[in-house]
């Protein structure tokens, strides 16, 4: 079977890397993909764009695809599951009025407060002068939220008012994420452990995947700007079996019925972002799609023949098909561009160190020169990602990999896997 799947990221080529395992694949599509993707020969890329929803269509119908994945929150949200299930090509992903689940915060947490799963405290605005108002007399810290998508960054913690009036500016009038921010949603800021939690679910039955943890901050210490995500481990050793009963009891069940009750039945990959605070887990942010770059790090753990799982998600047969992790430990090490998430350079030659199982390297921005050569293409470059069986020899792994990346302004965070590693010599 001919295969495609939608995106371009370090997400996207873990995907066809797991997928490239399924004896039932004979040849896999990514649309864009990367330089780097190519050069792995982990896929043909097409140049179609992830949001060029007719062209994607238009490629799918010429080549005889017979599944797609689309991973990316924009498509989804653009609705580019509906269209290709409209042109008869099944897909892995939520349609539409599913993805709103990410595509808007007032939606996720107007769905948490009427079907009572618990969630920050919040209020939301949709003109900056009441906003302004509200961060006169708001608890601090308070978390101001872009209501759209953002790409991973329309997030903004607020220690003071002043922090709290910039936020607002930037988001509602200066409009830094474009409409995304007609509308923010300001929330009460939760302390405790981080965790997240990839889910298959068919809109019935729902199988959460191993847990990790992201580091979202752009500096060692969890400091500097939120980005994309600068690395990640899995399992979370926050993350205990008691927590996960009660998690799927309070959070993740009643999340697939709310979506069921409101018409709007889940059917992919359902991200939860989960802080676990003395009060117990709550949601901080749902995401409609596999997260970035969490999907390196959960990936190598299945044992499971991905697209089997993909194909029972779509055709509703998910509690029937099983879906199993390895009990070992991974590790992904972003190497970025020196200033990211603000100004950075690319165009810079990238080297990427051969890697065989259990290590691996997925490539997220990078494009090919006029002379042929690959070069950094974007602000996250390379994953580097090891499995082991212990933790630290995972972390201990994977920055051997990164090292082994080489372009000019490479930057990575030194403590990828740190504050896991503490948690477990507690322990």
């Amino acid at each position: 079977m001919k295969v495609m799947v939608i995106g371009g990221g370090g997400r996207e080529h873990a995907i066809l890397k797991s997928l490239k395992q399924s004896p039932e694949i004979d040849t896999l599509y990514a649309l864009p993909g990367n330089a780097g993707i190519e050069a792995s020969g982990d896929a043909v890329c097409v140049p179609v764009g992830a949001k060029d929803i007719p062209g994607a269509v238009a490629f799918a119908r010429e080549n005889g695809i017979g599944f797609a994945v689309v991973a990316p929150d924009d498509p989804l949200v653009l609705g580019m599951v509906d269209a290709l299930e409209e042109a008869g090509i099944p897909c892995f992903g939520p349609r539409a009025n599913a993805a709103i689940i990410e595509g808007s915060k007032v939606f996720s947490k107007s769905l948490m407060k009427k079907y009572g799963i618990p969630t920050a405290s919040y209020e939301v605005f949709r003109s900056p002068e009441s906003a302004l108002e509200y961060a006169e007399t708001c608890p601090l810290p308070i978390v101001v939220k872009a209501d759209g998508l953002a790409l991973g960054k329309g997030v903004l913690i607020c220690e003071t008012r002043e922090a709290a009036r910039e936020a607002i500016h930037s988001i509602m009038e200066e409009k830094v994420f474009g409409t995304s921010g007609n509308a923010i949603v300001m929330e009460e800021f939760l302390t405790g452990p981080e965790v997240s939690v990839l889910a298959f679910t068919d809109g019935v039955c729902i199988k959460p995947m191993v847990s990790s943890m992201d580091h979202k901050r752009a500096l060692d210490g969890d400091r500097g700007l939120n980005t994309g995500g600068m690395g990640t481990i899995a399992p979370n050793p926050y993350y205990t079996a008691e927590i996960a009963a009660i998690c799927r009891k309070t959070i993740f069940e009643p999340t697939i019925r709310a979506m069921q009750a409101e018409g709007r039945p889940f059917q992919g990959c359902l991200y939860f972002g989960l802080m676990l605070t003395p009060d117990g887990p709550k949601v901080i942010e749902y995401n409609c799609r596999f997260g970035d770059p969490e999907t390196q790090v959960v990936l190598p753990l299945l044992k499971s023949d991905l697209f089997s799982v993909m194909k029972a998600v779509r055709f509703g047969t998910l509690a029937e098909t099983d879906v199993s992790f390895s009990a070992d430990c991974s590790c992904c090490v972003i190497c970025a561009s020196e200033g990211y998430p603000k100004h950075y350079e690319t165009g810079f030659p990238l080297i990427l160190p051969s890697t065989e199982a259990p290590d691996a390297v997925y490539v997220s921005g990078a494009k090919r020169s006029p002379d042929g050569t690959l070069i950094t293409g974007g602000g996250r470059v390379v994953g580097a990602v090891s499995v082991r069986p212990t933790l630290q020899e995972a972390v201990d792994a994977a920055y051997r990999v990164a090292d082994a990346v080489s372009f000019q302004n490479k930057f990575c965070r030194g403590d990828i896997g740190k504050r896991a590693l503490s948690c477990l010599n507690s322990i």
